[in-house]
């Protein structure tokens, strides 16, 4: 009766939430990742991976007490008005917006190598591809279809159902993984981007937090499913980029085309629908996301607004952004090390105020507050140059 008891509390209280948060941080980002261990070597992207998956915890954590020492609730442009003033809520919104549209644009791109899986035999220009699944997933966002019945359980069942596939099969040939360098200094910097938009899991913290506070509980308790759900994507991963670099004779940027030849075709096949339907309902989720931020921060008229969210990520890869990796690279060396950066500047100011809900952070050295300010600042030097 009590361990059942006991059992019922970790799930509702940590297990759950916990994997809410897991669930937003393992997205598209995951499949960038064997490339660049590959390509830099296994021991460099262990200790990127290691690093910044403890900044990121570091970050969840801070916007969480900034969360829980505001009365009001705020989405991110909102928080950052309240503590930067006018421009900081300004910044906050365009590094929102622009990232969201760079994101679908990466979506686009990958949509290719999911539908040449479902497809292999049918011989058309990726162009027409990406033009599919844009005219399909741009219907949805401005026709307001909620997510196509596609809900967040879909997409993680889906992508934990390709890493357990994939991790499968790759056991019989882990012996390559072995075989992989272990580091490699012309490409060093290479996971730098890719890894750091793998392990953001920002937009989940205000409703992680909003889980116990509906449930009349102290927001406090939040803490734990936090670290638990930011430390979790880090070995979900490393079982992905084992199974890929297994796998794969030569893995590709978008870690699947590598695969071909190299697993049935009924396995190939199922990969594709299952990543296609995580990726169009995450791109529906998105656009959305950033109709609503453009509606409620910018005010825009709807028609221009939607015009934005269908033309803008189409344009961009007419503009000359083509590449996964290039695109998850900019995402999470420019606007997730911005959005880094301010979270840190709000709780810095933040910090100050006493919450009466209790507080998630009470303090933390200034060393490390200055090595995350690091980490950020590289990632933004680094993608721009």
């Amino acid at each position: 009766m009590v361990l059942g008891v006991w059992n019922l509390y970790m799930f509702r209280n940590i297990i759950l939430p916990a994997s809410l948060l897991a669930g937003t941080i393992i997205g598209a980002g995951i499949f960038a990742l064997p490339y660049v261990f590959e390509k830099a070597g296994i021991f460099t992207g262990l200790f990127y991976l290691i690093i910044f998956s403890a900044v990121f915890t570091l970050i969840h954590l801070m916007y969480a007490d900034i969360i829980v020492r505001t009365k009001e609730n705020h989405r991110f442009p909102g928080y950052a008005e309240i503590y930067l003033g006018k421009f900081g809520g300004r910044l906050a919104t365009l590094i929102t917006v622009i990232g969201m549209i760079f994101v679908l644009t990466a979506y686009l791109v990958l949509s290719v190598s999911f539908f040449n899986l479902i497809f292999p035999n049918i011989v058309l220009f990726d162009f027409y591809k990406i033009l599919i699944f844009w005219l399909f997933g741009s219907l949805a966002v401005f026709l307001g279809i909620n997510r196509l019945a596609v809900s967040e359980f879909l997409i993680i069942i889906g992508t934990a159902t390709v890493i357990f596939i994939i991790f499968c099969y790759g056991l019989a040939n882990f012996k390559q993984v072995l075989s992989t360098p272990l580091l490699n200094f012309s490409y060093v910097f290479l996971p730098y981007g890719a890894i750091l938009f793998s392990l953001s899991g920002r937009t989940a913290i205000p409703t992680l937090v909003g889980y116990f506070r509906k449930n009349n509980q102290p927001q406090i308790k939040s803490k734990i499913p936090i670290i638990l759900g930011s430390l979790t994507p880090m070995l979900i991963y490393l079982v992905f980029i084992f199974g890929i670099i297994s796998l794969s004779e030569t893995v590709s940027e978008d870690s699947v085309s590598g695969l071909v030849g190299r697993l049935p075709s009924l396995i190939l096949t199922l990969l594709g629908i299952l990543g296609i339907i995580s990726l169009f309902s995450s791109y529906i989720m998105i656009g959305r996301n950033t109709k609503k931020s453009l509606e409620h921060d910018f005010r825009f008229p709807r028609i221009l607004i939607g015009l934005i969210v269908v033309v803008f990520p189409l344009f961009l890869y007419l503009l000359g952004f083509r590449s996964f990796l290039e695109l998850v690279g900019i995402v999470g060396g420019v606007f997730v090390g911005l959005a880094g950066i301010l979270i840190i500047l709000m709780w810095l100011k933040a910090k100050k105020t006493e919450a009466d809900r209790g507080v998630i952070l009470k303090k933390v050295n200034p060393f490390i507050i200055y090595g995350l300010l690091l980490v950020f600042i590289g990632g933004i030097i680094y993608a721009i140059l």
